[in-house]
């Protein structure tokens, strides 16, 4: 039997079934900014008159020592990086319809009719990102801003046009439906991010969609960005999460019943949310002129070790993203992550986790582990996701095949063929790190397969497990004596197999050089999480949320900030015990 890629080791030495799973600044354009606001719109979206991100160069924003932004009565964004080289939509009015030969739309956000409140803010992001003092987040101004009531001026916002597979299938024409692009911000350090706001209402894009996102999703949005940056993960990060009293309709399981939410947006910062679509659509029509305009902005702006005047560049570009993509893979399963929607239009060419949705962390490990329930399939179980990264490859390097000559296409053919090794890899090191493996040792993928074959038919706790490994001495695992506070691996030794697999392990530690207990607990316990957002504790916070409780959201933004480190109010919580009773079949929502 071959293992798929999601899980590279095999346990013939045992003959244990193979374990499943692992598997800028610019310039203000010439451009009569009013010109481009829909009708009925310029009495809503506000223009703020402030100078061109020119201005912070000037005053000295650029450097690193420079003061964070008290107010935003000097901090601009622009969209020119963009509108410069790539093409617009000519038609300026905001309503659905088929888009071609261009990347983007220009729409403006939609503002709520009903008061808006901050839920939330990440300090980090204000103030390490886009140069703003915590403070500016008090102000009116920003709550205008991040809700998309009030446009800077001198930015155009946007809409980004792009098709994709979903669930293996080409879905046509998707595009931003509910976000808006209202800029992009150049640091001190001379770091550009792209600012997009996400439920901000329809755009040419929407579909049959209302433009809106609730407040559930944008909470579980908000937290679990944040808390994926905090592991270590490439990730977009989020900015802010408002709420307002506006009435958003939905079927949140797909099964008939409509209830009524609130509706949110959340400003989400990444450095481009260009993805595999974003170049699919246009291969699918044709537009190859466009095709090769867009590949080299992006080559451009974002890869800079390829030469932009190498004739091989595309090839360059498809090997780095292969390369990136089976690194991200790899980190998603050493935290027990399953994005949930791994359609390629949620596929990022930067290869960060983007468009978080029905996503989840693995409680209990299983391998069939599936967030979504619209997933009736299972396609985008955690144990496939591997596959489904070369899956995704594939369509990208269909999309760029119409550029390259024989010689390129074998030649990025191969590239892709060797995305399993590198998943392998990668995965490789991130497991042995989870149990402090040093060196390079004949059946490490053997031990590695045989914890997570213990683990699967006990149904053990996937993060608690790894993290109790990091706690627990080896005086304690040789006498096979687990305190009750090591609940997972309590769980584990239950099963008739664990004391073999406690001392292949031991052994197997005794090959590390140069090191001790103390040490190897101390080096495990900073890749091994005490905390990540479980389904049940998201579902915690949005139920108080929707109370206008926004407690727990606080609290889970200040433990998902230290993953690593114990948390007495998180200890109090429950964070680190096993799933409490009532969470047990909780089922996450896949209308968002």
């Amino acid at each position: 039997m071959t293992p798929r890629i999601g899980f590279p080791f095999c346990c013939s030495s045992r003959r244990l079934p193979i374990p499943r799973l692992l598997l800028a600044w610019v310039t203000c354009r010439a451009v009569a900014i009013g010109a481009f606001l829909p009708p009925g719109l310029e009495g809503n979206a506000k223009l703020w008159h402030l100078f061109s991100n020119r201005s912070n160069q000037q005053q000295g924003y650029c450097e690193a020592e420079a003061r964070l932004a008290a107010s935003l009565d000097f901090w601009t964004l622009s969209s020119d990086n963009l509108l410069a080289v790539l093409p617009i939509d000519p038609v300026k009015e905001n309503y659905v319809r088929k888009v071609k030969n261009c990347v983007f739309s220009i729409a403006f956000p939609t503002p709520f009719k009903s008061r808006v409140h901050l839920v939330a803010v990440s300090k980090e992001v204000l103030e390490d990102n886009l140069d703003l003092d915590l403070s500016v987040s008090e102000t009116d101004d920003f709550i205008q801003l991040v809700s998309g009531n009030k446009i800077v001026f001198g930015s155009i916002p946007l809409a980004h046009r792009y098709g994709g597979h979903q669930f293996g299938i080409w879905a046509d024409q998707l595009g931003d439906g509910r976000a808006h692009l209202i800029g992009i911000y150049m640091n001190r350090m001379g770091e550009k991010w792209e600012l997009q706001l996400k439920g901000s209402g329809k755009t040419p894009y929407s579909r049959n969609g209302d433009g809106r996102a609730v407040l559930r999703s944008s909470v579980r949005e908000f937290l679990c960005s944040e808390a994926m940056y905090y592991l270590g993960i490439p990730t977009s990060r989020a900015a802010s999460l408002v709420v307002s009293d506006d009435e958003v309709w939905r079927d949140q399981f797909y099964n008939g019943s409509i209830v009524k939410e609130r509706g949110a947006v959340v400003l989400r910062v990444a450095k481009s949310w260009f993805r595999i679509g974003s170049l699919e659509i246009l291969t699918h029509y044709g537009e190859l002129d466009l095709l090769r305009t867009l590949l080299d902005f992006i080559i451009q702006e974002h890869f800079p070790s390829v030469d932009i005047k190498e004739p091989n560049r595309y090839v360059e570009f498809f090997s780095i993203v292969v390369s990136e993509t089976a690194q991200l893979i790899a980190l998603w399963m050493s935290i027990g992550f399953a994005h949930g929607v791994c359609n390629t239009d949620n596929f990022s060419l930067l290869s960060i986790t983007i468009d978080y949705g029905p996503f989840g962390f693995m409680e209990a490990y299983n391998p069939d582990f599936v967030p979504n329930t619209s997933d009736e399939e299972r396609r985008y179980k955690i144990g496939n996701q591997a596959n489904i990264g070369m899956f995704n490859l594939n369509k990208l390097l269909q999309a760029l095949n119409p550029l390259l000559d024989p010689g390129q296409k074998q030649l990025a053919a191969q590239i892709l063929e060797g995305y399993p090794v590198l998943y392998y890899t990668r995965f490789r090191e991130l497991f042995k790190a989870k149990l402090g493996l040093l060196g390079e040792r004949k059946g490490d993928d053997d031990l590695i397969a045989f914890l997570l074959h213990l683990m699967e038919k006990t149904e053990a706790d996937f993060t608690m497990t790894f993290r109790q490994l990091s706690e627990i001495t080896q005086s304690q695992l040789q006498e096979l004596n687990i305190p009750q506070q090591f609940w997972a691996l309590k769980m584990i030794s239950k099963h008739e197999l664990f004391p073999a697999w406690v001392s292949q392990y031991l052994l197997r530690l005794m090959s590390n050089m140069n090191d001790s207990d103390f040490e190897r607990r101390k080096r495990m316990m900073t890749v091994n999480p005490r905390y990540v957002l479980k389904n049940w504790m998201a579902e915690s916070a949005v139920q108080k949320a929707e109370r206008n409780d926004f407690s727990e959201v606080y609290l889970l933004q200040q433990v998902l900030q230290h993953p690593f480190q114990k948390h007495s109010a998180a200890e109090k919580a429950g964070y680190s015990s096993p799933t409490p009773a009532w969470a047990r079949d909780l089922r996450v929502s896949c209308s968002s």
